[in-house]
């Protein structure tokens, strides 16, 4: 992974009297923190852990940023996280929550739920194969990040099938779209952290070579642990 995300922070809003969408957008949307992430949990099964108290100002804060763009639809993974999380963001366009499969967090197999030493060791060492290309490693009983980035785009490719021009909004998982977002932009593409609630805004382009062009990927500093998100090991 060699190029850097051409842009970084909010992008302009969209939905000025002036502008009228004119190309489908994906709005990759990380959920709002929860006590797994705080305690640096492996929380990788739906339905997972709700939203802990700073979690839902955050979903709520995300809802108010996106209620001027042109959304026309919210969807979320199977987790209760990206749920309550996507929830503020319909509510503010009337819009439902539609539960999408296919786009949840990478499994961590036989060390789901635990956040011991060994446990955060072996997902270190795996995560940091696959930023080496090495897509086919996984920690015991859990999925490669080749099966992740299939099944991922699959989920994008068929919410996306048919939609109007505007933004289709995805609440989704730290590592699952880094994944995502770099098969969706090309191999060459290298991505960066996604704080809890920040997004990642790519545009349909029929000119690019894999459909997709980025629009922007919120800049953050990334939190010592949050190691799926792409935070250095605490």
């Amino acid at each position: 992974m060699t190029r850097r995300p051409s842009s970084a922070g909010s992008p302009p809003d969209p939905a000025g009297p002036d502008r009228t969408p004119c190309a489908v957008r994906l709005v990759l949307a990380r959920h709002g923190r929860t006590a797994a992430n705080v305690a640096r949990a492996l929380d990788s099964r739906p339905p997972g852990a709700p939203l802990d108290e700073l979690g839902r100002a955050q979903a709520v804060a995300l809802g108010v940023r996106l209620a001027s763009w042109p959304v026309r639809a919210v969807h979320a993974s199977l987790a209760l996280r990206a749920q309550q999380t996507a929830a503020p963001v319909a509510r503010a366009h009337g819009l439902p929550v539609v539960e999408t499969d296919g786009v949840h967090e990478v499994f961590c197999g036989d060390y789901e739920g635990r956040s011991d030493v060994e446990a955060r060791a072996e997902f270190d060492r795996v995560y940091a194969a696959w930023w080496r290309g090495e897509w086919d490693e996984r920690m015991p009983g859990g999925e490669s990040a080749t099966q992740v980035r299939e099944r991922y785009l699959a989920a994008v490719g068929a919410i996306v099938d048919g939609a109007a021009p505007g933004d289709v909004v995805l609440v989704s998982h730290g590592a699952a779209i880094r994944l995502a977002a770099g098969a969706l932009l090309g191999e060459g593409a290298e991505t960066a952290y996604v704080p809890n609630t920040g997004l990642v805004v790519l545009r349909a382009d029929a000119g690019s070579a894999t459909g997709w062009v980025l629009e922007s990927w919120d800049a953050a500093v990334p939190v010592p642990g949050d190691v799926t998100a792409g935070g250095a090991p605490a």
